[in-house]
């Protein structure tokens, strides 16, 4: 048995799924077999034993060589859109801002206006690949912090997972942008039908909610695009929105804000560090960030683990590579 109680090895018989896609679907929702007490007790082991701690702050370096490329990119994007393009990038920064502490945000909007100034958007454009492409380092970073929660070896050539992470990337970019114009789509349609219907400030609340309810869906979308394509499983099972995806998110929103008030309240990082406060405290954020992000993937590795043993073909922890 490997750790956690899975096998290590498993008969070729087991190759194909015993189970339907209904079925399938049922089990990680019943939590492969598991109380939520179980799979907690799991999840807080595992920190420890899968390293959690120290890939979130691998991530979170990760992710700030790739955050601004990330952001420059999604920027370029946006101004493809001549007529929207300066309120979809105005709503973007706009939901950072609602996400990052205070301090962090400046520190990248006033990066951001100094780079796209110096830059240009003709520059911009023409070095969109190459931004992509650094953007996409922090995925391969998610991807290869995966295989640790879920203990599998990476069988994959660089090339192809530097492709799978280029094309997450694109995707989440993607997302981004169609949530965006989705936003401002429900706003223009809470104006019309509020003025129509002389209901003009129950339906901007309401829109409000649903702004909300809009963001978080694609966020735990984002979230169940890279727990289904980044790890190297020898099957992806027939399932997409996840307990781990949904956990993730949750846990990222609830800690973000924590953080925020912590820093409201007791914000001593400028007063020792300085000018340097503010990028301290945007690390802090994305170490936060990664280990949301790894709880979540850990949370379903565990539920596959525990399905493996009730027809699953597959029990992470192998794969080509074991």
């Amino acid at each position: 048995m490997g750790a956690h109680g899975r096998p290590e090895h498993m008969p070729d018989h087991m190759n194909q799924s015993k189970l339907t896609t209904t079925t399938q679907v049922s089990t990680i929702w019943n939590l492969g077999g598991l109380t939520q007490r179980q799979l907690a007790k799991k999840v807080i082991r595992a920190i420890r034993d899968d390293h959690l701690l120290d890939r979130a702050s691998a991530l979170a370096f990760n992710f700030i060589l790739a955050l601004f490329p990330l952001l420059l990119f999604l920027l370029a994007m946006l101004g493809v859109f001549a007529s929207h393009g300066n309120t979809l990038q105005r709503d973007l920064l706009g939901y950072l801002a609602q996400v990052l502490p205070p301090a962090a945000y400046q520190m990248i909007s006033h990066s951001l206006e100094e780079v796209t100034r110096n830059a240009g958007g003709t520059k911009l454009t023409v070095g969109i690949v190459l931004t992509l492409w650094f953007a996409s380092s922090g995925m391969s970073s998610m991807i290869s912090s995966l295989h640790g929660a879920y203990e599998v070896k990476e069988a994959r050539s660089f090339i192809k997972v530097r492709l799978i992470a280029l094309g997450l990337t694109i995707a989440m970019s993607v997302l981004v942008i169609s949530a965006l114009f989705a936003v401002l789509a429900g706003a223009y349609v809470a104006e019309v039908v509020g003025s129509y219907y002389g209901l003009h400030e129950i339906t901007i609340f309401a829109w409000r909610v649903g702004e909300i309810v809009v963001a978080i869906t694609f966020i735990t979308f984002a979230f169940s695009l890279i727990y289904y394509f980044g790890p190297d499983l020898e099957e992806q099972h027939r399932y997409w929105i996840t307990p781990g995806s949904i956990i993730g998110v949750v846990l990222w929103i609830a800690a973000s804000f924590a953080f925020r008030a912590y820093l409201h309240f007791f914000d001593g990082y400028s007063k020792t560090y300085g000018s340097l406060g503010a990028a301290i405290i945007l690390l802090l954020w994305l170490y936060i960030t990664g280990f949301a992000f790894l709880i979540g993937g850990e949370i379903n590795a565990q539920i596959e683990h525990a399905a493996a043993n009730r027809g699953h073909p597959k029990a992470p922890g192998e794969n080509r590579a074991a």
